[in-house]
């Protein structure tokens, strides 16, 4: 199981490093926001982006449908929703699937099996290395449970490495940028 997991590790980077790779360089005036990038609400079909949601703090977690790290932090997320007496109610939550591999029938299955019900959507190649360019490489390692905290202001950061409980989301929010 343990060498399974390492090949499916190994599968992601090394798809990320070719996407990245083959992404066209382009100069600083033209490099893409990722957060102006349009994405599709899998569930409803309804496009979006995140700069939408400027004045809302936003929680983004890169995923992979195969990560079981990825599905431990999505369930940390599911309840640190449902946690009375947190501020979650006015946070946005997105699940961005990174992995190239992947498409919309696979991420749709994955979070209706799983009950989630906040935004999911797939992150085209631009998007990937945008936000690589700004927060670094980490932010697709999927296995590393990836979570992005956006502003109300727009500015970003990624958390620590590992699952975050919600009591580490809640701090995190109450912390700020």
């Amino acid at each position: 199981m343990h060498i399974l997991k390492n090949i499916f590790v190994f599968s992601f980077i090394i798809s990320v490093i070719l996407v990245v790779g083959c992404v066209e360089q382009t100069t600083e005036d033209t490099l893409v926001d990722w957060r102006d990038t349009e994405l599709t609400d899998i569930a409803t079909g309804e496009t979006f982006r995140i700069s939408d949601f400027k004045g809302s703090p936003v929680m983004l977690e890169s995923f992979a449908v195969w990560c079981p790290t990825c599905l431990k932090q999505q369930k940390e997320v599911q309840t640190f929703r449902l946690t009375e007496g947190n501020t979650s109610n006015n946070v946005v939550h997105i699940s961005l699937d990174t992995d190239p591999n992947e498409d919309e029938e696979q991420v749709r299955e994955y979070f209706e099996n799983n009950g989630f019900d906040w935004y999911f959507a797939i992150a085209p190649p631009e998007m990937t290395r945008s936000m690589i360019d700004e927060l670094g490489p980490q932010v697709v390692v999927a296995p590393s449970a990836p979570v992005v905290l956006i502003c109300e202001d727009q500015s970003a950061r990624l958390m620590a490495r590992g699952v975050k409980s919600p009591e580490d989301l809640q701090e995190e929010l109450d912390q700020g940028c």
